[in-house]
């Protein structure tokens, strides 16, 4: 159900992404913080990180990346999932999923921005230990960020 996302996908992914931004008014940056929705192969498996996809009925419903940031941190980013597949337990398969690539690909700490409005995505990082930190810099949109040493 969750696949390694390929560039075909990026059309798809684009609009879960965007569209979940909008619902909890945020706003998407196609030329900037989501600039690396254009190439996904090159912004994550050729830079040594990951990105996978959920489908559901031969469409994408959720995405999640795993970011190369340095030899021993990863970051976790484009974790959507459209609103009609929420709270039936992909998020937590998303992100099991994600935790798991990120083992896999020897990272010590996986890092992540998020924005306040997204409580149910908060909520469910605080689950699984992500604690709060202060990065040296932050994407516009966001105003909190997590770690989590694996």
């Amino acid at each position: 159900m969750i696949r390694p996302a390929i560039n075909r996908d990026a059309p798809a992914i684009k609009h879960v992404v965007f569209s979940v931004l909008r619902e909890y008014g945020l706003v998407p940056d196609p030329a900037g913080t989501d600039s690396d929705l254009d190439d996904i192969d090159a912004h994550y498996f050729a830079q040594g990180g990951w990105f996978g996809v959920l489908m559901i009925d031969g469409a994408v419903a959720a995405s999640v990346g795993i970011y190369r940031e340095d030899g021993s941190t990863g970051a976790l980013r484009k974790m959507y999932c459209l609103p009609a597949y929420r709270g039936l337990g992909y998020g937590r398969q998303l992100l099991d999923r994600a935790l798991a690539e990120a083992k896999a690909l020897k990272f010590k700490l996986v890092v992540l921005e998020t924005a306040s409005p997204l409580k149910e995505a908060i909520a469910l990082y605080q689950r699984y230990g992500f604690t709060l930190f202060e990065p040296e810099h932050m994407v516009e949109r966001c105003d909190q960020a997590y770690e989590l040493y694996l």
